[in-house]
């Protein structure tokens, strides 16, 4: 199963990648985590954050194959423990289907994307930076991983 975390935002610190890349390399080729950024509308002054979400959106849905299984991040999404996030990673692994995890702009992701998604999925209640999304997303699938695995990471 190939995971792709589909993400609004690019450039990001180079502390950032190196904390995503920190748990992407640990997973195996049959449960790799790949980093798809995509380029954030325009939102300077007088910008149109609409069409800048709706360019977004059109932007992640081209990066969708209409095979995958997408997991939408969305604040009212359902939270999941460590744990039941390894057992839809499981269930997910078990359905043959690769999966995309999207992760919208400043505004969230564009409707179209929402109504893509098969789930949605809270990391928090808080308000997270996009930067940290991505190291917290590729620690917790890696944490999955561990524990499917029975590997002590988890522990």
């Amino acid at each position: 199963m190939k995971i792709r975390l589909i993400a609004v935002g690019t450039k990001m610190p180079r502390w950032v990648e190196q904390g995503y890349q920190e748990y992407a390399k640990r997973l195996p080729r049959e449960f790799s985590l790949e980093l798809i950024e995509i380029a954030p509308g325009n939102r300077g002054k007088n910008a149109d954050i609409e069409r800048a979400i709706q360019k977004e959106g059109e932007l992640m849905m081209s990066k969708i194959r209409s095979s995958d299984h997408v997991v939408a991040l969305e604040v009212l999404g359902n939270p999941w423990s460590t744990e039941q996030l390894a057992k839809q990673a499981e269930g997910w692994q078990m359905s043959g289907q690769d999966v995309a995890l999207l992760v919208g702009g400043p505004e969230g992701l564009a409707p179209e994307c929402r109504q893509r998604a098969n789930q949605q999925w809270s990391l928090s209640p808080l308000t997270l930076p996009h930067p940290m999304v991505r190291i917290l997303l590729s620690e917790q699938i890696y944490r999955a991983w561990s524990l499917i695995q029975g590997h002590p990471y988890h522990r």
